[in-house]
């Protein structure tokens, strides 16, 4: 019967080991592991009920298929209670078994997708994981894990890029929330009537194009966190309605007549000063009251010299991990990295670093790989003269690209081994640089 189902599975594709008894079967698992086990519910060494417990045991997310004579149906119905995937009775349809074999796969690759992505998580959220070497830092690190476990709403204020969306998610994954979604919304992103509907959600028919009814942001954050980024760009109308929300703790999608409730923890950021807003007349005071329950300040990164480097380090290590190159720091590049000025902030410290990556043509970093001095203290021309620093140093990385791919006649493999990263960070550059 092994041989047969190991057949049927085999022609799918399907690597199958076959085992004559149930310790077999054990010994097998525990030697080199498997996606699924479809067992024979009557073993002639161990009862099927004490194979699942023992698998139970040591695997748990592992699907157990039992194959069972009519006879011994309520027998299969008790081994699903005990955590069996499903059975098949026998004789058995080969598509059936197939398919069920299919569903147990994906159920394993999903397992395994959200164990890597729940240790990836908890690697970069970890306390022991977050650069806070300044003492304002510090302050503000100890602050986030005091008010995380609470469900009251949090401001955090600070200049684009210092860090905003890493203190939600930190708000997020430190709270007993962190089983439940987090959703972001940039509310500049969208104009205000599409904001409504983004956040609120919407009934079918309840304007041209909506052909069925969606949940919100609102709704779909259920239990969990919804982080509201550039909350100082909603407009006077839209204010009133998400002050309603707030107050009433529930919502009412477009096109709809029944308020629903949600359980939600808001968070909300934004690089404009609120009270400034308030008293131009620009924001509403009771709704910024509202928001404001627990204030948080981030310091722009000139500020907070003390965390440059360490920060250089974490992106470069992480660079290092996606493109396999062996780099470190020169000393003249650690000098320009801590005496840059970073109008940008980490954002901009974060670039630089993958920047330097892509340019460097040793295994030191130079400050001419960085870009800073050379860019901030020549006078460009007039063609380069347009926009931000930022902007400036990207045009510089993307010069690079464009070199190495003319180079080699437009083969990304060729451009990447050539600018000494992997194809997939080359693929991520030309991505973000518009290439």
């Amino acid at each position: 019967m092994a041989a047969v189902v190991a057949m049927a599975l085999g022609r799918d594709g399907y690597e199958c080991t076959t085992c004559a008894s149930a310790a077999a079967a054990l010994a097998a698992i525990d030697s080199h592991g498997a996606d699924v086990v479809v067992t024979d519910l009557k073993m002639p060494d161990m009862d099927g009920i004490e194979l699942l417990r023992r698998l139970r045991a040591a695997r748990p997310a592992l699907p157990v298929i039992l194959l069972t004579a009519h006879g011994s149906v309520p027998s299969a119905v008790a081994a699903m209670r005990e955590g069996a995937f499903d059975y098949v009775a026998k004789p058995f349809d080969n598509d059936e078994l197939r398919a069920l074999v299919a569903r147990a796969v994906e159920l394993t690759r999903l397992e395994r997708e959200n164990r890597e992505l729940r240790r990836e998580v908890a690697g970069r959220y970890a306390p022991d994981a977050i650069v806070a070497e300044s003492p304002r830092s510090a302050e503000v690190l100890a602050l986030v894990r005091r008010v995380a476990p609470s469900r009251s709403t949090v401001l955090i204020q600070g200049e684009s890029g210092t860090g905003k969306e890493l203190v939600a998610r930190l708000l997020h994954y430190w709270s007993d929330r962190v089983g439940q979604p987090f959703v972001a919304v940039n509310c500049k992103a969208f104009a205000e009537g599409v904001l409504e509907s983004e956040l609120f959600g919407h009934e079918k028919g309840a304007f041209t194009g909506a052909l069925m009814a969606r949940a919100g942001c609102f709704e779909r954050a259920a239990r969990g966190t919804l982080f509201l980024d550039e909350i100082g760009e909603i407009g006077p109308d839209f204010q009133a309605k998400l002050l309603r929300v707030l107050q009433e703790g529930e919502v009412l999608r477009v096109g709809g007549s029944a308020p629903r409730p949600v359980d939600v923890r808001i968070v909300c950021a934004t690089n404009r000063v609120l009270r400034e807003e308030v008293a131009a007349g620009r924001f509403r005071e009771d709704l910024f009251f509202r928001l404001n329950v627990i204030p948080i300040a981030l310091t722009p990164l000139r500020e907070r010299r003390a965390d440059i480097l360490p920060l250089a380090r974490q992106f470069l290590e992480r660079e290092q991990r996606e493109t396999g190159r062996a780099l470190r720091f020169g000393p003249e590049a650690e000098a320009a990295l801590h005496g840059h000025a970073w109008p940008g902030n980490v954002r901009e410290l974060e670039n630089a670093i993958e920047r330097a990556v892509v340019l460097a043509r040793g295994e030191e970093i130079t400050p001419e790989d960085l870009l800073l001095e050379q860019l901030t203290q020549r006078t460009p021309p007039a063609a380069d003269s347009d926009g931000t620093l930022q902007e400036a140093l990207d045009r510089a990385a993307a010069a690079r690209i464009r070199a190495a791919l003319q180079t080699a006649g437009g083969n990304r493999v060729e451009a990447a081994r050539t600018l000494g990263i992997e194809r997939t960070t080359l693929y991520r550059m030309m991505k973000r640089l518009g290439l």
